[in-house]
């Protein structure tokens, strides 16, 4: 039932949509030069027989185009030939450091990076306890590079809340 409801919208309107296609105006070249027309005239009225040769077909030519046969296929690209060609190390992982790792259901970790969670933790400890959380025990603590980590207690900070009193009142101290 459906392909004959689909042949009727196939052939819906089929010989005028057809007729529409044929009468259609076709592409034109586009135009020439002025200087090239001028050229291609005086070539053609000095060489009438090159119309003819335009023209004709070559049945030798025809044939050995005939015989031509092409198979092609695509290029194996470098990047794909180099990547087959050696086997890939197995990464290196380790476990989160606190027990934070289930909210974001992170079991393992590659060696040389951190989660969220603890490159906040390692940047609290910093900040609290720069003698005891240096940057080369942090590095060794989690299985970084020394670069990587002078950089990060370089350029990044962790949130501070301050809260300041109105100027008119005095703050209440707290116990």
């Amino acid at each position: 039932m459906g392909a004959a409801v689909t042949r009727a919208i196939r052939n819906f309107n089929l010989e005028n949509r057809a007729e529409r296609e044929i009468s259609r105006m076709k592409p034109s070249p586009a135009p020439r030069h002025p200087s090239t027309k001028n050229l291609l005239r005086e070539q053609m009225s000095s060489h009438p027989e090159i119309k003819g040769e335009i023209a004709r077909k070559d049945d030798k030519l025809l044939s050995l185009l005939k015989d031509v046969y092409v198979d092609s296929k695509d290029p194996v690209s470098f990047v794909q030939v180099k990547d087959a060609g050696t086997p890939q190390k197995p990464k290196e992982f380790r476990l989160p450091k606190d027990h934070h790792s289930d909210m974001m259901n992170v079991n393992n970790i590659p060696k040389g990076k951190i989660s969220i969670v603890e490159a906040l933790t390692l940047l609290n400890n910093h900040k609290l306890y720069p003698d005891t959380w240096t940057a080369e025990k942090i590095a060794e603590e989690y299985h970084l590079e020394q670069q990587d980590v002078n950089s990060l207690l370089k350029y990044f900070v962790t949130f501070e809340v301050k809260i300041l009193p109105p100027e008119g009142k005095k703050a209440i101290q707290s116990k």
